[in-house]
Formats: structure tokens, sequence, C-alpha cells
């Protein structure tokens, strides 16, 4: 009964493979489309500002409040800001943004190329000479590891910037203490660290998203059914692999000591 699961697992992740070496070969060998990569940065990085910065700001509040309302009863309601900007640089920050990018830009790639490779627009290109990997996977990839440090470090700072407006605005910590706890616990490495993280994201979500709409077939139903496949295959990805990056990340890039 387990076997049929593991052989198409096993089979999944070769066709993911495979288009990882059909990018690689594209951006290589053939070029780059900077005009298609420009417009999707517009697409991906710019159009998804607000759903990141507003992610980002009211995930660092709520934490804080959280953080505040156990730590005060503790007596160490003063390292709040350190913990808060610890935890969105290597985890709330490039996770949450991943998952925000997964939902608006990944199904909107998934239903794009989906919808072209029904309609055999797909095919069409390549009866012009135009292989859909240059054309329709490589200029996101690009454009998605351009816009995804960006999108991850503000999500962070907007975060960060939020919980310091409820900790010291609303409950009162005083800005020394809570700076200085977010100096001693925090520095470059650790927005290094959710950066990282973000970049393995993104390419997470462009391959998955493509691969999905690559092979949607059966009409609209088959663009349905990929778009809903390649959220929830990238959501999953993303939350299994950041375990393992956690892992393989702190031996790199340890949590700063005081």
């Amino acid at each position: 009964m387990l076997g049929r699961p593991v052989v198409d697992l096993i089979q999944y992740l070769g066709e993911l493979a495979q288009l990882v070496v059909e990018v690689v070969r594209s951006i290589c060998c053939y070029g780059v489309r900077w005009r298609l990569v420009v417009y999707q940065v517009v697409s991906i990085g710019f159009g998804s500002q607000i759903q990141v910065l507003v992610t980002g700001a009211f995930t660092g509040a709520v934490f804080a409040a959280q953080v505040y309302y156990k730590f005060n009863q503790l007596g160490f309601e003063s390292v709040v800001g350190g913990i808060v900007a610890l935890a969105m640089c290597r985890e709330l920050g490039p996770v949450l943004t991943g998952l925000m990018l997964t939902s608006r830009v990944g199904a909107a790639m998934a239903a794009e190329i989906g919808t072209m490779k029904v309609t055999e627009q797909v095919d069409a290109l390549r009866a012009l000479g135009v292989h859909p990997v240059d054309y329709l996977v490589s200029p996101r990839m690009l454009a998605m590891l351009f816009s995804m440090p960006v999108l991850i470090a503000e999500s962070i700072l907007f975060g960060m910037w939020a919980s310091k407006w409820i900790v010291v605005s609303l409950y009162g910590v005083p800005n020394a203490f809570y700076r200085d706890q977010l100096e001693k616990n925090t520095d470059l490495t650790d927005l290094c660290f959710g950066v990282s993280k973000g970049l393995v994201f993104g390419v997470l979500i462009v391959l998955i998203s493509c691969h999905q709409g690559l092979k949607a077939s059966r009409g609209a139903v088959g663009v349905g059914k990929g778009t809903t496949s390649a959220v929830v295959c990238a959501s999953l990805g993303i939350l299994v692999v950041n375990f393992f990056l956690t892992i393989a990340l702190n031996f790199v890039w340890p949590v700063a000591r005081t």
C-alpha cells in the first residue's frame, strides 16, 4: 500500500530535479530575457509589498505581546526585544513571507502557465523555436531570487518595528532596555540566516508552481487542481525544508551570544 506513494514521490522529486537542470542550463547557456525578468520582479516584488509588510508587522506585534505577557510574570520583560528580533530574523520572517508568496505568487504562476498549457500556447512556443523553460520558468526564477531577500528584510524590519511599538510605547518597557537586549541577542548574521532560508523557499515556490503549470491538462479543471496542488505542495515543502535548513544553518550561523 505504501509502495505507490513512495514511487510517486520519487518520480515527483525527479521531475523537479530535471526542471532545476533545465533552468540552470537555460540561464547559463542560452542567456537571460531581462525584459521578462524585470516584468516578473515588478509582479512578484512590488506586487507583494503590502501583503508582506502587513504580515511582518502584525506577526511581530502579536509575538511581542504574547512574549511580554509571559515574561512580565517572570520579571524578564526587558528581554522581549531580543527574543522577538531573533524569532523574526530566523523563523517567522522567512517562513511567513514564503507562505504568503506561495498563496499569492505561486498560485498565479501555476494558474497562468497551466492556462497556457491547456490552451496549447506552450506548444505554440515550441513551434516558434522558443523553449518553454527559457520563456516561462527562468525569468520567474531570477525575479524571485532578486525579490525574496528584499521582501524578507522588509518583513523582519516591520515586525521588529511593530514589536518595539507594542513593548515600549504600549507596555512601557524602557527603550534603553529594549535596545540593549536587541543589540546583545541579534546581529547581521541573524538577518543572513533568514535571507538564506528565503532564497531556498523562493526556489521551491517557483519550481513547484511552474512544474504544476507545465503538466496541467484536462482544461479548466486541470488548471484548478494544478493551482491547488502548487499551493499545498509549496507550503508543505517550505515547512519541511525549513526544519532541515534550521538544523544546517545553525552550524554556520549559531545564535548570537551575549
